[in-house]
């Protein structure tokens, strides 16, 4: 007789229907554990690490334990570390650029901190292959050990002389079975379909007395309620990859349990089903989830990579058109930094493609500016020529051929672009001292027109007076539109002589001052038409403070429309989700009517000034 509280006792052929539903859950779960798995990012996120150092004493801790490093927090450290040696690098390009230096030119200085990475990873990596082929070997091992077992059943089988005396080694090559763990992934359902065959065969030639049976029968059935039990807490588990994990133990555990009654059967196995749905649904939603915010994370950045590509280097012909875009490019690259991760099969070769699109676009630059430095150096080399000419001619008294001339070499050095900004005042006060020397000496020769001038002067003080009349009178349009005849008449009366020039400036300024004032005329004829008056003064002297006049007004005009083009760029970055972006933007937008309303003012002025000289 066999041992009666022996709780590891056989079935008979009807029980056997449980154990086929194990060994079914057994291969599903097997399956869902690859599909999962593979793609599987571990849950424990890495800490985020500031500098290289951090990232290389947890390498170097994890080079001592590499048979429980996982993939993921590998490839987080490796990302950590290149997105801070690239910010390096960008930082050292940056100031190299800064001072001077050719895009072409910039080589990174050589890293031991990313030597010492590459080092810690290939350790890591040697470790992880040999711990691979180790396991390869165990599994092989243990496939020998369990074709050995099946033979051992086979034989059991084939020579039942006495079933009850082989019950026990029956039981023991169960229990050899249940230890063995791991075989090649292609072998498993081959095994265990022989194995489970000649389990079988043996419980089919089994006579078991239903004592043993019923009793065999209580001890599976508490242990797979205590398995239900701890697979539906697994519900309640925070961290949902884990909770995975655990499942796939409890499910092994509940495999290698044998039956329970089969009245019992459908009941047991239905509610540790059910709460195996459960976990898997909740693991299924948390990858999809990632999956989603990876996508969008990389839709984010193709987007990106786009606009870069698509720059039209044709359309970038200036130094401003070059730096706005820059500032764009910029821009990009940080907002890139607020995006997560992409998918991991992609999210190197997105950031490759980035790179390379941001890299083509700092080389076109620097070619740029290279060949813009070659042109300016050769405009350079046109002025210095257009100042011998003028320095030649600054002592002519041929007063109107040498004026013309002058004005001629003028025009002339209007149509040369710039030159290098070390050398651009300097060329400039150079070539405007030959040309007022000149044009000086010319207005001190001329005194012709003095009697002229006097009469002029008596005619701006009828004016004044008649300003002053005004001051005190009629309504307010009437008074508006003889204000702007009486400036009409001004600015047809010509010059004044010169000592009696600014005295009479100030008091008709002066008056008209007022009389805006009064009548609200709009600053911006008040300007423009104070300014046809200071021009009518300037033609006092010589053409060559008009020439002034209109240099300095360009120069003003370009950098208001620079001023301009940057504000307009930055508008495009801005939105009104907040109080403060709403005004913020609202500010911007003034800056912006305002600087077109001055650029208009100036161009107007710079046409005055080209009506005067024609």
């Amino acid at each position: 007789m066999m041992d009666t509280h022996d709780t590891n006792l056989p079935l008979n052929q009807g029980d056997l229907e449980e154990e086929k539903k194990t060994a079914e859950v057994s291969e599903e779960q097997a399956e869902t554990l690859t599909e999962k798995v593979n793609a599987e990012q571990p849950a424990e996120t890495t800490p985020k690490f500031q500098t290289k150092e951090e990232v290389l004493n947890r390498l170097n801790e994890l080079v001592r334990d590499a048979e429980n490093a996982s993939k993921q927090e590998l490839d987080s450290l490796k990302q950590t570390f290149y997105k801070i040696h690239n910010a390096e690098l960008e930082a050292a390009k940056k100031a190299f650029l800064d001072n001077g230096g050719a895009a072409e030119e910039f080589t990174p200085q050589p890293d031991s901190a990313e030597d010492s990475f590459k080092a810690a990873m290939a350790a890591i990596k040697e470790k992880r292959s040999a711990l691979n082929a180790e396991l390869e070997k165990l599994k092989e091992d243990n496939l020998q050990v369990k074709l050995s077992i099946i033979e051992e059943l086979k034989d059991l089988v084939e020579a039942p002389e006495d079933a009850n005396k082989s019950y026990n080694e029956f039981k023991k090559l169960q229990q050899q079975w249940n230890e063995v763990k791991l075989v090649p992934q292609a072998k498993v359902n081959e095994l265990w379909k022989n194995y489970q065959l000649y389990v079988e065969k043996f419980y089919d030639i089994l006579k078991l007395n239903n004592e043993f049976r019923e009793y065999d029968f209580k001890k599976n059935l508490e242990i797979k309620n205590h398995l239900c039990e701890a697979a539906e807490k697994l519900a309640t588990e925070e961290d949902v990859v884990s909770a995975f994990h655990q499942l796939q133990k409890l499910h092994q555990e509940f495999r290698d349990t044998g039956p329970v009654a089969k009245e019992l059967r459908d009941e047991i196995w239905s509610r540790f089903k059910a709460a195996s749905t459960t976990v898997n649904r909740r693991h299924q939603q948390h990858f999809e989830t990632l999956k989603e915010a990876e996508q969008h994370n990389l839709d984010q950045k193709t987007v990106i990579c786009e606009i870069v590509e698509a720059i039209e280097y044709n359309e970038l012909k200036s130094f401003a058109a070059w730096d706005n875009k820059t500032q764009e490019v910029i821009a990009l690259q940080a907002k890139w930094k607020t995006i997560g991760f992409a998918p991991q099969k992609m999210n190197v070769k997105i950031f490759e493609r980035f790179r390379k699109a941001c890299d083509e676009f700092f080389k076109k630059k620097g070619e740029f500016f290279k060949t813009l430095k070659e042109g300016m150096n050769e405009n350079l080399e046109k002025k210095k020529t257009l100042c011998e000419k003028a320095e030649a001619l600054k002592d002519s008294t041929d007063w109107k051929e040498t004026a013309e001339v002058l004005t001629k070499l003028q025009k002339e050095w209007k149509t040369i672009g710039p030159v290098p900004k070390k050398y651009s005042d300097a060329i400039w006060k150079r070539f405007i001292a030959a040309c007022d020397y000149f044009f000086d000496q010319k207005g001190k020769a001329t005194s012709s027109q003095r009697s002229v001038e006097q009469e002029n002067l008596e005619k701006k003080k009828a004016i004044i007076e008649k300003l002053n009349a005004l001051n005190e009178a009629a309504e307010n349009e009437e008074a508006d539109k003889e204000v702007r005849e009486l400036m009409k008449e001004w600015n047809a009366v010509g010059h004044v002589p010169f000592k009696e020039k600014d005295k009479i400036y100030k008091q008709y300024h002066g008056l008209i001052d007022q009389l805006f004032e009064k009548f609200n005329i709009s600053m911006s004829n008040r300007k423009l038409s104070n300014f046809k008056s200071n021009i009518s003064n300037m033609q006092d002297g010589d053409s060559q403070t008009l020439y002034r006049e209109r240099e300095k007004l360009v120069r003003a005009r370009d950098n208001m429309k620079g001023e301009l083009q940057t504000y307009e760029n930055n508008l495009g970055f801005l939105t009104t989700s907040s109080k403060k972006g709403n005004s913020l933007l609202t500010e911007i937008n003034r800056k912006v009517e305002k600087l077109k309303a001055d650029i208009e003012l100036v161009s107007q002025k710079i046409k005055v000034i080209d009506d005067s000289i024609k």
